[in-house]
C-alpha cells in the first residue's frame, strides 16, 4: 500500500464519464488495491463547486450527484487542514514561484510537505511537480 495526494483534476474524471483517461482509470485502481490518498483543504470545495455548476447546466442530477458523492465517502481520503494555516505563506510562495493557482499550489505544497507523489491531469502542476522533485503517482 502507498499514499498520494489525489487533485480535483483526477477525481472528477470518475464522475464524468465523457473525461476518464487511461491515466484516471490507473489512479481509480491503485485506490482499490488500497492505495490511500490526502488532499488538500481546497479539495471538497473545488469538489463541490463542479458538481453545483454541473447540476445547474443540467449535465448532472441531484441523484447522481449524490451517487457520485456516496460513492467517494467510501474511500480513505484524508482532508489536510494544516494546509489552512499555510495559505498566506507556504501556498502563496509556492503559486508564486511555479506560476500556479493558488489552489494547485496547495496541491503541490502538501505533496512537498508530506514526501508524496502526485496525481494530477494539470499539466503546470505536473511541470511544477515535477521542477521541485514531486513524483507523478501512477506514472512509469
Amino acid at each position: 500500500m502507498s499514499r498520494f495526494i489525489l487533485d480535483a483534476s483526477v477525481t472528477l474524471c470518475w464522475c464524468f464519464e465523457n473525461q476518464a483517461t487511461h491515466y484516471s482509470e490507473a489512479i481509480f485502481e491503485m485506490l482499490a488495491g488500497g492505495d490511500e490518498e490526502s488532499v488538500p483543504f481546497i479539495w471538497p470545495l473545488e469538489l463541490a463547486n463542479v458538481l453545483v455548476i454541473s447540476e445547474r447546466r443540467r449535465s448532472l442530477t441531484v441523484a447522481q450527484v449524490t451517487g457520485f458523492l456516496e460513492e467517494l465517502s467510501a474511500w480513505p481520503i484524508q482532508v489536510d487542514t494544516l494546509g489552512v494555516d499555510r495559505a498566506f505563506q507556504q501556498i502563496l510562495s509556492t503559486a508564486r514561484e511555479h506560476s500556479l493557482s493558488a489552489y494547485d499550489a496547495a496541491y503541490l505544497e502538501l505533496a512537498i510537505r508530506e514526501g508524496l507523489p502526485l496525481a494530477t491531469l494539470d499539466e503546470e502542476l505536473r511541470k511544477a511537480a515535477k521542477a521541485v522533485g514531486v513524483k507523478i503517482a501512477g506514472a512509469e
